[in-house]
Formats: structure tokens, sequence, C-alpha cells
């Protein structure tokens, strides 16, 4: 898989068609910037005589001969056309960048929690912390596999033992775990300001993508019942962003939790957000006697979360408690109503991007992994055969940082 999440691409080609038409130097504009994108169309559109620079209706907001004339505007029709055309266009780019790269930053969220707004110096000054949450987060982003038997836990053996070390050293930057691994372990070490501003940022996240939820929700027709796809549904930012709000949603039950303030659920207690799921799978799990995840039934009951947080509609811990007893769900296992029962440590598993990485820096390693399975991605065979390993191998020392050393 690509070792990085697709970036949204810049306005580098509106600008540039813009500061040819325009005659203008591009200095202080920058492409990756949206905001910076809206300021220079709206001096464009200034410039075009528009009365709101951020509404370019091609109808409604063009200059007539007199208008243009009257705004100080010596071009030809054609000319000027042209000139708003490129406007609207570089408005519409920003716009849209805007946009993408909030998905992408929920993407993050939803994969790494706040992990990546941790600085290079801290994870330099506490290592141990810094390798638990490296670790932790590059397996919560890998790929999900096409299974019936669920995700492996991305907390396995190897961040286990990460952890621990962790725990042993008295130094350890809690703060910095709990960006990337909100559990009520980690949360339970933070001073309460710490908690308090971890239940702002959690809660002002959910609010954020709720807002895009209804968004998306609104433009398209979702069967709630099943969250079947169905023709027309943006199921990629429909579930992008369910997985932002659950993991924000779960992350700010957590802190409550772990600060003593479960009791605010009973006032009010939004749902989890359900995702969308392909037709093909729901069939395959129904081949195998199972079917649809009983959350689904206990989203159909609830109130929609943007509804809730909005305050448009009410839902407390009374009301999810119901809904799960009609699902039969464990409201508090399945954390509806409470921090998420924490699964059983994963097995490590070398990934197909570990193994690579071992044969170029260790090949006498990595042909014992290959002998054993490793590289075909199944389970590792035990009592591996060292005959296996080919007789020439290079079993020199490691080359140097750099490339090799000639040797």
């Amino acid at each position: 898989m690509p070792t990085d999440f697709a970036r949204p691409v810049g306005g580098a080609r509106q600008i540039d068609a813009a500061v040819r038409l325009f005659e203008l130097s591009p200095a202080g504009i920058d492409p990756e910037d949206s905001v910076s994108l809206l300021d220079f169309a709206a001096r464009l559109g200034e410039s075009l005589g528009a009365v709101d620079p951020a509404r370019l209706n091609f109808l409604h907001d063009r200059l007539n001969r007199e208008g243009r004339a009257a705004a100080g505007i010596e071009l030809s029709k054609r000319q000027y056309n042209r000139r708003f055309r490129v406007t609207q266009r570089l408005s519409a780019k920003a716009d849209r960048l805007a946009v993408e790269q909030t998905k992408r930053q929920l993407t993050m969220v939803a994969r790494a929690g706040f992990a990546t707004s941790i600085e290079r110096g801290a994870f330099l000054a506490d290592p141990w912390a810094g390798c638990f949450v490296a670790y932790v987060t590059a397996k919560r982003k890998m790929r999900r596999e096409f299974t019936l038997s669920g995700r492996d836990n991305p907390y396995d053996d190897v961040a286990d033992v990460l952890f621990e070390r962790c725990v042993a050293n008295p130094t350890t930057d809690w703060w910095m775990i709990a960006q990337a691994y909100p559990t009520l372990a980690v949360l339970a070490r933070l001073t309460d300001a710490q908690r308090g501003e971890l239940l702002g940022r959690w809660w002002a996240t959910m609010r954020q993508v709720a807002a895009l939820l209804r968004r998306v929700w609104t433009a398209s027709a979702f069967d709630r019942a099943t969250m079947v796809v169905r023709r027309g549904n943006d199921s990629s930012t429909w579930n992008l962003l369910c997985g932002a709000y659950n993991a924000a949603r779960a992350a700010w039950i957590a802190t409550l939790d772990a600060s003593g303030s479960l009791g605010i659920l009973d006032t009010s207690c939004p749902g989890k957000a359900m995702m969308l799921i392909a037709a093909d799978l729901v069939a395959w799990h129904r081949s195998t006697g199972g079917d649809l995840h009983p959350d689904v039934g206990v989203w159909a009951r609830l109130p929609l979360p943007w509804d809730v947080l909005d305050g448009a509609a009410a839902c407390t811990r009374t009301d999810v408690e119901a809904a799960c007893a009609d699902g039969g769900v464990d409201p508090i296992k399945s954390g509806w109503v409470g921090p998420r029962a924490l699964g059983a440590v994963g097995e490590f598993r070398p990934t197909p991007e570990l193994v690579h990485g071992i044969s170029i820096a260790d090949p006498l390693w990595a042909s014992m992994l290959r002998a054993g399975g490793a590289f075909s991605g199944k389970v590792i065979k035990s009592g591996v055969d060292w005959s296996l390993i080919p007789g020439d191998v290079v079993v020199s020392e490691l080359p140097e940082l750099g490339g090799h050393d000639g040797r």
C-alpha cells in the first residue's frame, strides 16, 4: 500500500492560468493554502467589478458594457468573460481544496487521533513513548482486509512490550501517548488540565465531523435500517467521516470516564455513526449464517448524532440503553454508553513492507523469513530448516547508513 494517504492537489494550475490572463505576479500566493487562493480570487473579483467577490455567478454577476465602462474596465466582452471564468474556477478550486484537506485531516484523526500534532522534539525527548506512538499509529493505518473475521487488534504483543517499557519509565510523556492512544490506562495518568483540554478538543472534533456527516446525509438517500450502499451514495466520504466521528466519540467518552464525569451522558449521549456496507459483503455474511452488525439496529432506533449535538433532538443514556436492549447489544462493552472494552492483545504478523525492509538491510535474516513463509503473508512456520538458507547469502556486517561500504 502507499506510504502516505492521498494528498489533495493544490491550485497551482489555476494560479498559472490567472496570472497569465491578468498579467500578474504569483508571488505571495500559496497554491496549497485554500485561504490564500480565496484571497487571490477575491482580489481578482474586485478588479472585475464584482459586488461580492465571494459570489461569482456567470449569469447574474457579470458586468455589461455600460457597467464595465462605469467601473473603468477597458476590456472587450470576450476578454472580460475569460477573466471572469478563470476567477470563478479559482474560487471553486479553493473551496474544493479546503474540503479535501479537511477530509484528509479527519482521516488522520480516525487512524491516529491527534498524533499528527506531536512535535518532533517530543519524540526525541522520550524514545520509548515515541516508539510506542509510532508503532500503534502505523498499525492502525494498515489497510483493512476483506474478511468476515474482523480486523486484527492494532495493539499487538509488540505494542504491549513497548507500552510496558513506558509504564516502567517514571518520566514517560503520557500526554504524548494520549494524543494517539486515549485509553483509560493512559488518560488516568494525565493531569486534570490535560484531560480537560482533550475533552474540549475531542468534543470540537465531534461537532466538526457531525456537520460534515449531516451534509453528506442530506445529499443522498440512505437506507438507515440496513446501511447497505445504494446507487448514488458517496460511501467513501461517508465512511471516512464515520471513522473520524466514532474515533472522536470513543476518545471523548474515555476521557469523560477518566475524569469521573461519565454522568454527563445521563443528560446527552450522542450515538455512534454507522458506516455503509457493500451489498456483496452483506450477502457473504448471510451465506455463512451471519447478518448485519447489531449496532446497525441501535443506530436506526436513535436520533441522528448531529441532531443531538446541535440540540435539535434529545438522546440520553437511558434512550441509548433502551435501544441497545431492543437490539440485543451490551451498551457498555460495545461502547455505546462507556469506553469500549479493550480486546485481547493481538498477535504480531510481519507485513510485506517490514520483510522488504529486512531483505535490504540483512539478507541472512530475510532468507530465514522467506523459508518460514513470511514473504507469502501466511502464518510463520515453526522449526525453520536452516539448510534452506542459500549458500551464497551475504552474511557480512550490515552496510553503513548511506550505502554499502564496497566490501
